[in-house]
């Protein structure tokens, strides 16, 4: 990835470099000043040299005091070199308005004043970069960069030596891996085991463990650390050396490879590899461990799911590691803290559990905190670290090991990715963030670049799973494997709050109580006003150099006025925001995300038009119905969220050019329907979300306008460009006979469609076009009956990944996925809602091959629709990973055809036996949840409890 314009290492650098060179092409002959030009390109040259100087310290994890001194010197002249060219910029862009010869006079006069006092700032913005260039010059800083930085002791080193009694939640996922291994033991290919999750979870413990459980059982084991910057030649070495082999002769990395492969060539070996960061590590070790037949096993630890995926690719598991429970957790807390399992002190029992609950189930973060405890007998003492813990807990130097853990992560990250995840700071602690807020924001700030292949919005979506794969962030609201929104962890909030804190990346008011908040400018601030009570604002804060203003809470003791230098405003988590204080939006010129979410809200600024740079609008969750006309000046706005209730005035759509994503468009009427018509002339659309949100007469008229709407649908996904649609019916009270027909549809030429969903819109059958959709990959319908040719069809889609389908019944009975290995060849999740008894579901041998995930619900009101396939031929899907299973019935009433209570329970029981014992026999463990939908359940849930299956 080429480097963002903006970054926590560079400030705004680049994107001021491309600024100046702009304006030495086109704007600065309109400042009228001498010598204007040779200043603004001596500031070019100036900064051009630094940005990369900055680039070379940013990879440096130690600074002395003068390196980082001149660094946040040069990032805050960046930054105040861009405000100056800014104001320029909206100068120059609004303020041709007056007319008349007064006007025009006064209006000259008035920026002939402003462009003065522009050069005379730049005048001294040269003299400061002359004197950050000068005294970069003097000390020299790259020659003295440091490009890694020195533990005294590996911190993840105790782990390997820690006594068994002292440990705690192990047994449950060591029996898990060794089960996983007994399972595979007759099978001689070369196994990988792959334990992932973030830092200080427990993956080294718990594969230290399984390895001295399982050692004795091969004739050649080894236990080696990769480390975040492994020396490849060290450990091949390593393996040599405890072989008893000499290598001292073996210089090249080829010859080790070959070394230890003859060496392993008739050995049956169990390696474990722990701390791999990256893939090409993984794979330049690999090709000294090949698989000779002998049944050798290989586990691999890493905080990546990416690397673990790839290093269990070919034959092997990937196991998640999950925190610890809350008893286990404060079992290991007491034990730490007061060398008992039991708590001695029981004045700080409460305080102690918030803690504990603070840890969130890490052990690293457990051990850490109970440290620091473990001489403290006052309560205060105890209350301050419950309060650091999320805000400063990081600057603590007890908890140093727990700091060089996390920061071993934060230094592997890649610059663009440190930007976006010191950006999380933002948020509060325990906060559901919204991916697509989050990225908006991210595009917003400059963190990310669009390139040709790809979106602004796409690149950020991988940005935010690359810190979900990382284990950084908890992955939340996950829907076909994918997350909708994430959370921080305490402790890792608390490391990047610092963090952020020190670059002077972000600053909120809830830090300035921890004394986090420095004097430096702030450029990003976040005001915490939840607690009314001590709601407010620094006194030492300069509004005017704020780029980025988020409020949560009261709005109380805010102004905007003075705030007008804004890029990001977002007031979603705002309250009593006021229609009155709209005016000063008005004024911020350079706003580019603009996020209203307030039910106090009646109307956008009146001259919302005037905001040239801004890309995102969100007015959902307001009181706003219809949007003024001047939104069409908005020449940059690429993403809109409104409300399905929210009206558009006639013809503007087709003028929002720059339009990439629509959230939601309400079709009220009849007549609103047919200005989905006007959705092709957006040649730049690539994310629509359409609502039907009136009553659908129950008569012909009602058939008649229905068949007509659907073909003004049908007109959206003839769009070449088109990625995303998503047709929804509020509703939800469309007749059954005015069902969707989507034969008369046709994709464009070519059809870039990703991703189609029609919610609670009931369409009688998959229409043949949809075989020809080669990049869909994700697919949600309801159909009425489900046919064999409907399944032909489906599993005729190429590049088909997620598949959601809600069927009234199938044909005879049955739902059946034939296994001829040629349908659903890239499918990995598949979700099947059977709405009426008397369908019955079943897979045949060979059906989808990589489906990782199933979600079914099966409705057994009566007998006749288990049609004898109680298990669904689950067993026939070998990559299975989790199996979601709910069963519906309400057996009370089934009197009338002769079925008891008693006997429906023994139903539900005999399909639960018949599917736990299909997907055990599978190979991967998969996880295996029931739920139930019936009335009469205690007696199943009390047999779930017997045989240990999950229910919800």
């Amino acid at each position: 990835m080429e480097a963002a314009l903006v970054s926590v290492s560079t400030g705004v650098t680049r994107s001021l470099l491309s600024k100046l060179t702009k304006l030495l092409e086109e704007e600065c002959v309109k400042l009228k000043v001498k010598g204007m030009r040779k200043q603004i390109k001596f500031l070019r040259d100036e900064l051009s040299a630094m940005s990369a100087a900055l680039q070379t310290l940013a990879d440096s994890e130690q600074l002395s005091p003068h390196m980082r001194h001149w660094r946040y010197k040069v990032r805050e002249l960046a930054y105040d070199i861009e405000d100056c060219i800014d104001a320029f910029l909206v100068l120059d862009d609004h303020d041709d308005r007056t007319t008349g010869f007064r006007g025009f006079f006064f209006r000259k006069l008035k920026k002939l004043k402003a462009r003065h006092e522009i050069a005379n700032e730049i005048e001294e913005l040269k003299r400061r970069a002359t004197e950050a260039s000068e005294r970069h010059k003097r000390y020299n800083f790259v020659d003295l960069v440091s490009n890694s930085i020195s533990f005294s002791i590996d911190p993840r080193l105790p782990t390997l030596y820690e006594e068994v009694d002292r440990l705690v939640g192990i047994n449950k996922p060591k029996k898990h891996v060794a089960e996983w291994f007994n399972k595979e033991k007759e099978d001689q290919y070369l196994k990988v085991l792959s334990i992932v999750g973030p830092g200080g979870i427990g993956k080294t413990t718990l594969a230290n463990q399984v390895y001295c459980q399982l050692k004795g059982q091969f004739q050649y084991t080894n236990f080696v650390s990769v480390s975040r910057n492994p020396c490849i030649k060290k450990i091949l070495r390593r393996l040599l050396n405890e072989a008893g082999i000499s290598n001292e002769t073996l210089y090249d990395e080829q010859l080790l490879i070959d070394r230890i492969r003859d060496f392993l060539q008739h050995k049956r070996y169990f390696l474990v590899i722990d701390d791999v960061w990256d893939s090409e590590a993984w794979k330049a070790i690999r090709l000294a461990l090949f698989d000779n037949r002998c049944g050798s096993r290989i586990i691999m630890t890493t905080r990546n799911v990416t690397v673990a995926s790839c290093c269990s690719r070919d034959s092997g598991y990937v196991y998640q590691m999950d925190p610890l429970s809350f008893d286990d957790s404060k079992r290991l807390f007491c034990q730490r803290a007061f060398s008992s399992g039991d708590l001695c002190y029981p004045h700080v029992k409460t305080v102690c559990d918030g803690i504990v609950r603070k840890c969130g189930g890490v052990p690293l973060a457990i051990i850490t905190i109970s440290s620091l405890l473990a001489d403290k007998i006052a309560k205060d003492e105890w209350d301050r670290v419950l309060t650091a813990i999320g805000h400063s807990l990081a600057k603590d130097p007890d908890a140093g090991n727990m700091t060089k853990i996390l920061s071993l992560s934060y230094f592997d990250l890649p610059q663009h990715l440190r930007s976006c995840f010191l950006y999380l700071s933002v948020f509060p602690e325990d906060y559901n963030i919204n991916k697509q807020r989050l990225i908006n924001r991210w595009i917003a700030e400059g963190f990310i670049e669009e390139e040709q292949s790809q979106s602004a919005y796409e690149i950020g979506e991988f940005y935010f799973n690359e810190l979900v794969n990382r284990s950084l962030v908890q992955p939340y609201k996950l829907k076909y494997g994918q997350a909708r929104a994430c959370r921080v962890h305490d402790i890792i909030l608390d490391f990047i709050t610092c963090k952020a804190a020190e670059e002077n990346f972000v600053t909120s008011t809830d830090a300035a109580e921890h004394g986090l908040i420095s004097d430096c400018r702030v450029r990003r601030l976040c005001i915490d006003n939840r607690n009314e009570e001590k709601a407010k604002t620094s006194t030492r804060l300069v509004p005017s150099h704020v780029r980025s203003l988020t409020i949560f809470g009261h709005f109380a003791q805010t102004s905007l006025s003075a705030f007008t230098a804004l890029r990001v405003l977002d007031l979603e988590d705002c309250i009593n925001f006021q229609d009155r204080h709209l005016p000063y939006i008005e004024m911020m010129y350079n706003l580019k995300y603009l996020c209203l979410r307030s039910y106090t809200i009646a109307e956008i600024p009146r001259k919302i038009g005037v905001l040239q740079f801004l890309e995102t609008l969100d007015i959902r969750a307001t009181k706003i119905v219809e949007l003024p006309s001047t939104i069409t000046k908005l020449q940059r706005l690429a993403r809109l969220y409104v409300d399905p209730c929210t009206r558009f005035p006639n013809g503007i759509i087709g003028k929002m050019q720059s339009l990439e994503e629509l959230q939601e468009f309400g079709v009220y009427s009849y007549e609103v329907g047919k200005s989905l018509q006007e959705f092709s002339q957006l040649t730049k659309l690539r994310t629509l979300v359409v609502s039907w949100n009136f009553d659908w007469p129950d008569d012909s008229e009602g058939g008649t306008l229905a068949k007509n709407l659907q073909s003004y649908v049908g007109t959206l996904i003839s769009s070449c460009n088109l990625h995303h649609l998503y047709v929804l019916e509020n509703h939800r009270n469309i007749p059954i006979y005015h069902q969707l027909s989507l034969d008369s549809w046709s994709p464009g030429t070519p059809c870039r469609l990703r991703k189609l969903h029609i919610t609670y819109c009931t369409i009688y059958k998959v229409p043949n076009w949809m075989r020809s959709l080669d990049n869909l990959k994700e697919l949600k319908l309801y159909i009425s009956c489900m046919r064999p040719e409907d399944v032909e069809i489906l599993g005729a889609i190429p590049s088909l990944i997620f598949l959601e389908l809600t069927a009234w019944y199938g044909t005879k009975g049955t739902i059946f996925i034939p296994g001829n290995n040629n349908g659903f060849r890239s499918l990995k999740y598949f979700s099947l809602y059977v709405l009426y008894c008397g369908t019955a579901l079943e897979f045949e041998a060979g059906s989808m091959p990589k489906l990782e995930h199933l979600q079914v619900r099966i409705p057994v009101h009566k007998i006749e629709c288990l049609n004898d396939s109680f298990d669904l031929g689950i067993q026939h899907l070998s990559t299975l990973t989790k199996v979601e299973v709910a069963i519906v019935g309400d057996f009370r009433y089934s009197s009338n055809d002769g079925m008891s209570t008693d006997m429906g329970n023994d139903i539900i029981k005999c399909v639960a036996s018949s599917i736990k014992a299909a997907v055990e026999a599978l190979p991967n463990c998969p996880i295996l949840r029931f739920k139930t939908h019936y009335y009469d359940c205690q007696h199943f849930e009390e047999f779930c409890r017997i045989h240990e299956l999950q229910v919800e």
